[in-house]
């Protein structure tokens, strides 16, 4: 039997402190490179509308409208997050608990900060047990420290391995020192040609001497 709750799901959700920072440490953690260690905090949820519901195994949840997710070295802004989660208690309680996340979907103006890294695109999957994000829609992923910038089809960043992947993708980097010449300064002199000597003859033989003749009588 599947049961739904909108008005206490919310306070639910945030009320699952130690399994909430999850989402925050294994989703989305590492966009581009592995970031300073920061201290735990609550991460929360804001949104217009949510509505929440549970199976025999399972719980998802809807958020929809000006969504703010804030977390540990961590915000999303989105129009509507997904979220699906093993779930933990009584199977036949109206209210339900959660306990690891699988899979959330991010979508509508995804835009997400994590330290000196942002992305943004119009659809994000984010995989917590795989440690992957996957981007789609006109994603676009910035490395503020390394000046960075990957755009493309479809951009996937893989947790803790200073990896990204994607198709059809364009790195824009720092600038390259010109390496080019000032077309103000003049151009060297050319240094005058010295005179090569000749090849001495090898194995050469001295000229004979002819032998002094008498003086004529």
């Amino acid at each position: 039997m599947t049961h739904r709750s909108s008005a206490a799901a919310l306070a639910v959700l945030l009320a699952s402190a130690p399994l909430v920072p999850l989402f925050a440490q294994n989703a989305a953690k590492d966009l581009i490179t592995p970031p300073q260690l920061a201290q735990p905090q609550s991460t929360q949820i804001r949104s217009d509308q949510m509505e929440m519901w549970s199976t025999d195994t399972e719980t998802m949840g809807v958020f929809s409208g000006n969504v703010v997710v804030t977390g540990t070295n961590l915000k999303i802004t989105c129009d509507k997050l997904e979220i699906t989660a093993t779930r933990i208690g009584d199977k036949a309680a109206t209210v339900p608990t959660l306990e690891k996340f699988k899979f959330l979907l991010a979508t509508g103006k995804v835009h997400i900060v994590q330290g000196d890294r942002e992305a943004s695109c119009g659809r994000a999957e984010v995989y917590p047990r795989e440690n992957r994000i996957v981007m789609k829609e006109d994603p676009m992923a910035v490395d503020h420290g390394s000046e960075v910038t990957w755009v493309g089809d479809e951009i996937e960043m893989l947790r803790g391995e200073r990896r990204v992947r994607g198709k059809n993708i364009q790195l824009l980097g720092p600038a390259i020192k010109d390496l080019g010449f000032d077309k103000n300064t003049p151009a060297p002199k050319a240094e005058p040609e010295k005179p090569v000597a000749a090849p001495a003859t090898p194995n050469a033989q001295p000229a004979p001497v002819s032998p002094a003749l008498p003086p004529a009588k």
